[in-house]
């Protein structure tokens, strides 16, 4: 995640910085929406390896609710769009966004998911055995 993030994050900003070149904006374009595949295969993925399979669809279901929630962020960047009469702001505040989630993916969810995941092997290991009962 933390590769994914960092490329969405560069190239973002790269095309606020060269973007208004036609072949910059293509390739640009191509690289960002390459990096943006990791929601459909990392966040499933580490989902369920974390939590388990169990509930693997819901979970993963709710991580899609999530996405379309996010979609209701368009309506400020809109307006950041109106209010300054330029781009600039939106491609700099998604570009920080996706460094900051780059960051934490180091930071914060690595550390984490070795914890849990620890947590889950220990109790699996002192779990007691299931009884076989013979009629």
């Amino acid at each position: 995640m933390f590769i994914a993030f960092a490329m969405e994050g560069f190239g973002i900003y790269m095309l606020y910085l060269w973007g208004h070149d036609p072949l910059w904006f293509v390739l640009l374009s191509g690289f960002v929406f390459f990096a943006w595949g990791e929601i459909y295969s990392l966040f499933p993925s580490t989902c369920t390896d974390t939590f388990g399979t169990k509930f693997a669809a819901t979970n993963a279901g709710l991580l899609y609710t999530a996405k379309g929630t996010a979609a209701l962020l368009v309506p400020v960047a809109n307006y950041l769009q109106q209010s300054t009469g330029s781009w600039d702001g939106v491609f700099l505040v998604a570009a920080g966004a996706n460094i900051l989630a780059s960051l934490l993916a180091i930071a914060v969810l690595k550390p984490w998911r070795k914890r849990v995941v620890a947590q889950a092997q220990l109790a699996t290991e002192t779990a007691p055995a299931p009884r076989i009962v013979t009629a």
